[in-house]
This record gives C-alpha cells, structure tokens and sequence, in this order.
C-alpha cells in the first residue's frame, strides 16, 4: 500500500503542476494497479486524500472533513458496486445456462409433424419465456393410425424442459401399445410420479385417430379439454375427459372416450395459454376461438393455428402471459 501511496503522490503532483494529457494519461493506467490489487473505492479516496496532505500541507485542515465523508460515501457505494457486479456475473452465467438449455431442449423435443394424405394437421407452439413449457408428442402407423399428446408441465425453466425429456421418451416406449389414450396416461402418469419432484406436474391431452374407421378416442390428465367441430351439425362440442394431473398418484385412472369424425369435421387440442385471457377477463376465450375456427374452417390447418396466434395475441395486446401450443386435426 505504501508503494502505491508514493506513486500516487508522484502522479498526483505531476499533474497539479503540470496538467497535461500525457500526465492524466499516466493516472489512468495507474487505475490498472488498483484493480489488480484489488485496492477499494474507499482505499482509493484515502490514498488520494494523503497525496493532497503531503503536497498541500498547508489545506490540510480546509477539506479534512470532506474527504473523510466522500470516504464513508465510498465505503458504502463499494459495497454495493461489488454485490451488484456480483449479480452481474451471476445473470450472465444463468443468461448463458438458459441458452445451453434452450439449445438442448429445441434438440431432444423437436416435434415433427406427420404429412398424411387423408388428414390435414396443423401445430403452433411459441414459448412464453425462452423454454417452452408446453410439448406436442406425434406417433403415427402409415395411414392406418395417429396419436397426439398435447402436454402442459406446471413449472418453467430447466426442470420443466427435464420433466418433457422424460414425457417424451416415456411415451417413445408405447411405441406399440399407444392406440389406448388411457392405458398411456396411467403409463406416463407412474414415470413422472416415481422420477420427478413432488412440486412438479403435468397436463396431458391424449388422442388417437383410427385413420381408416374414423373413430377419434381421447383421454384427458387435467388438461384443458379439446373442441370437435362437427361439420354436418355446424356446431362445437367440448371434449371433456375426468382426469388427474400427471405424477400426482401413482395409481391414478383416466376415462377413455371416443367420438366419430365425419368428412370435413375438425379437432383442435390446445394448452391452457391459449384459454385463459388474464389481462382480459371480460372476453370469452372458447367462443373467440370456435367463431374464429367457424369462420375460417375452408383454410388448412396449418393457416388456422396460426390464425388462432395471431388474433388472439391482437386481442390481448401482445401480451400473451403463457405458452401457447395449438395442434389442429381436418378430416
């Protein structure tokens, strides 16, 4: 410290009598020492004030008082300079997590949609936050079946992008046994209650097209419940299914229901960042959306998902407050 005290005085006193850029120069690179050192905000003052002492002796007594005070102001400035550098380093260490797991997330539950010439099949998935915390699972054999999982997890981040690797590779195994939506979630409902964290649930639409009968089975883990649009009727019927939410017991059943598709009916599953309009509790999510669907149903599915998106982001004044996921079915 007394080493950099006299360079200091010798600095200092060089620019008091000669204040030239080479001299302010020379200070500014002497900062270099003080950081390496790491010498403090309040240091810096003190070593300051004992230069002036020794080159001005005689104004000494003049700015002893202020230089004290600019040193208590210091003490309390470096402290909280350190921990905001702190959190700093902190948010760019998680800034950079995050990216990594968005990375990987975008890797490992990349959703590819299944082209089927006798069915239309449209998907929209935009994440609230950088991860997405909703998953769209497709399984499919040739023309005669398709299956869809719309699935929601109660929770953000890199747990919520674990517990979908898990979903999804939970229902990878039912590679022959997925026409059943209930005995899928019963499966899918032990994995995550066994090996994901009490504090940690899920949502799941499940449904299963019988390509070639027509017949659309369903069940529902506490999930927001799918729209039919019945062509020859005109009309929309909500596809409610009983149902607990994934990994909340292990023994848990779910209802298997079923409904048949005509020629030009439709089927749209959805998360609930779709349904619940928070900044808006006057509308009516369902009828925005079935009378958008309604009017719109000549067009394909793929142009009516994102329709959906951009209407009702319009309405809530680009501020959605939730994943959005829509998959939509045209017989």
């Amino acid at each position: 410290m007394k080493q950099l005290e006299s360079q200091y005085e010798k600095i200092l006193s060089d620019y008091m009598f000669d204040q030239s850029e080479k001299n302010l120069y020379i200070a500014q690179n002497f900062t270099r020492q003080l950081i390496q050192k790491n010498i403090s905000p309040e240091d810096v003052v003190n070593i300051h004030k004992n230069a002036v002492g020794k080159i001005f002796p005689d104004r000494v007594g003049e700015d002893q008082p202020a230089y004290d005070f600019l040193i208590e102001v210091m003490v309390h400035y470096g402290m909280a300079h350190r921990e905001h550098q702190s959190l700093l380093q902190k948010q760019a260490e998680y800034e950079m997590e995050m990216k990594i797991a968005t990375n990987i997330q975008k890797t490992l539950l990349k959703t590819v949609v299944p082209q089927l010439s006798s069915i239309d099949i449209g998907l929209i998935s935009i994440p609230f936050r950088k991860m997405n915390g909703d998953y769209v699972h497709f399984l499919h054999d040739r023309e005669d079946y398709l299956s869809v999982a719309v699935t929601d997890v109660v929770g953000k981040g890199v747990p919520a992008a674990l517990c979908m690797s898990m979903v999804k590779y939970g229902l990878e195994t039912l590679e022959y046994a997925y026409k059943d939506p209930s005995y899928v979630l019963e499966v899918i409902n032990r994995v995550i209650e066994k090996g994901v964290d009490d504090s940690m649930f899920v949502s799941m639409f499940y449904g299963c097209l019988d390509i070639q009968n027509s017949i659309f089975s369903y069940a529902s883990a506490g999930h927001e419940p799918a729209l039919h649009y019945s062509a020859k009727q005109g009309e929309f019927f909500s596809l409610e299914a009983k149902g607990l939410l994934l990994g909340v017991l292990s023994e848990s059943k779910y209802s298997y229901n079923e409904i048949f598709l005509e020629d030009k009916d439709i089927v749209v599953m959805m998360t609930d960042g779709v349904t619940e309009f928070r900044s808006r509790n006057d509308l009516n999510s369902r009828e925005i959306i079935t009378s958008l669907i309604a009017e719109n149903k000549h067009i394909s599915a793929q142009q009516l998902c994102n329709l959906l998106y951009k209407q009702i982001e319009k309405i809530l004044d680009f501020k959605l407050s939730d994943d959005f996921t829509v998959v939509i079915i045209k017989n």
